[in-house]
């Protein structure tokens, strides 16, 4: 089997996911999976389509994170692994979709408007 590659984002966070035939192995930047996203939520979500298409343990993921905090990161590796596994296999494409795993995550933050302390919230009314 030759390596899969695609890609995911969310947020800021942009993520280049390459599988391939393995031991279920997951490389971030370098660094095994769990050392670089150490709270198990974060596990979870690295592993969840792998549970989904019942293949865990049968593909090594590589990926490079660029931008964005550790939850975007995370969502961005997701959705990289779950597009490569639709391409290795387009089958598993309902069961993803059904947990929404195969859809970008549009939210990002919305920007700082003048006049203005955050982007809605405004300076407090004086009327005297």
């Amino acid at each position: 089997m030759e390596p899969i590659n695609s890609l995911g984002r969310r947020k800021a966070a942009i993520a280049r996911v390459i599988l391939t035939e393995g031991t279920g192995e997951i490389t971030v930047n370098g660094v095994v999976g769990q050392e670089y996203f150490p709270i198990t939520l974060q596990q979870f979500k690295l592993q969840q389509p792998f549970k989904l298409t019942s293949t865990e343990g049968k593909f090594d993921v590589s990926a490079t994170v660029d931008g964005g905090g550790i939850t975007g990161q995370v969502e961005a590796v997701r959705l990289g692994i779950a597009r490569a596994l639709v391409k290795l296999d387009p089958a598993h494409k309902p069961s993803l979709k059904a947990e929404e795993l195969m859809t970008r995550d549009p939210r990002t933050v919305e920007r700082k408007k003048f006049g203005r302390k955050k982007a809605r919230k405004r300076y407090q009314f004086s009327k005297r």
